[in-house]
């Protein structure tokens, strides 16, 4: 028997709630896993068509390409009009997700290995975990701490033993857009619960449709319209890839994965992002791959696999009193 206030519930009551959870996790890492490897592809497809577009097109124009194709989905799928309490998050989403880390590593891809953009972009897992506790009540344990960081520091040092770690100027716009995406994953998988993993994403780039036309009218009144004219299939392969696929499928299946299994937890999956595009970068663009790379991507394996065993505090959605559940 287990205590509870004003009296005694039965253990085995408890328990398929806890397996139920447990559950949950799993399916949401699996969704996780499967955005990873979509947004895996994003660095090399950016690589492809910003040789062509150029970032001031590559950034706008796959937000624009995304929300064509959202706008259907929800026509088709008659959804109403989000209710008002989601606009804030839906902007912070539009903000990061759609114009701040588009645009700024559509900007760095243009001046530095894609596999260089891979290892900066490792930080984000950490940020959008330490977002989420800081703003969304997640509070990991420290075993959570340690597994991060450990896996953080993973990448850093492999990084700096290979030789692709320098310090460039593109450094600092990917680092921008490490912060930006960070509170839009958190924000996406907070929301993910009560609007629906896809929605969020559709609805974000829906709203920021308007936005995004007049950047797009802006920036081809800079560049003109001869790039476009004068892209290559590649090119426009790679911006069609980056618009419905990673800014939109990728985003579904992050946002139901992290609405299932927690933000920080499955924002932990994103260790493996960088080594699965180097990897990507080598297929698609001939840029090196080592015996380091691998040995590196399977230490990460093991810190989110450890990870994976720390209790995380969280808020669960569809308690109205706001109570915290420890999940295990």
């Amino acid at each position: 028997m287990m205590k509870k206030r004003g009296g005694y519930v039965s253990k085995t009551a408890v328990e398929p709630t806890i397996k139920s959870q447990a559950k949950m996790e799993s399916l949401g890492l699996v969704y996780g896993l499967v955005g990873v490897l979509v947004f895996s592809l994003t660095l090399p497809a950016s690589k492809v068509a910003v040789g062509s577009f150029g970032a001031l097109i590559v950034g706008p124009g796959r937000a624009l390409i995304a929300a064509v194709f959202a706008a259907l989905m929800l026509w088709v799928k008659r959804e109403k009009w989000p209710k008002r309490k989601y606009l804030p998050g839906l902007v912070i989403i539009a903000v990061g997700a759609i114009f701040g880390f588009p645009l700024l590593t559509a900007w760095a891809m243009n001046r530095v290995p894609a596999s260089h953009g891979a290892v900066e972009l490792a930080l984000l897992p950490l940020a959008t975990a330490a977002v989420s506790a800081l703003r969304y009540g997640e509070r990991p344990s420290w075993l959570f701490w340690v597994c991060s960081v450990g896996g953080a520091l993973t990448v850093v040092a492999y990084t700096w033993l290979t030789g692709i770690g320098g310090i460039h100027m593109a450094d600092l716009a990917l680092l921008g857009a490490v912060i930006v995406v960070a509170f839009a994953y958190a924000e996406g998988g907070r929301m993910a619960g009560g609007l629906g993993g896809w929605q969020v994403i559709a609805w974000s780039v829906v709203l920021a449709a308007p936005a995004v036309i007049l950047l797009l009218v802006a920036d081809f009144s800079i560049v003109g319209m001869t790039n476009v004219l004068h892209a290559s299939m590649a090119a426009w392969a790679g911006l069609l890839y980056l618009g419905i696929g990673s800014q939109f499928f990728g985003f579904v299946a992050w946002y139901t994965g992290m609405g299932l299994g927690g933000v920080a937890r499955v924002s932990q999956m994103q260790y493996l992002q960088p080594f699965f595009t180097i990897v990507f970068s080598w297929v698609l663009l001939d840029e090196r791959l080592t015996i380091p790379t691998i040995v590196a991507a399977l230490v990460v394996v093991l810190w989110v696999a450890a990870g994976k065993r720390a209790t995380i505090r969280r808020q669960v959605a569809g308690y109205p009193d706001g109570s915290v559940k420890e999940h295990p």
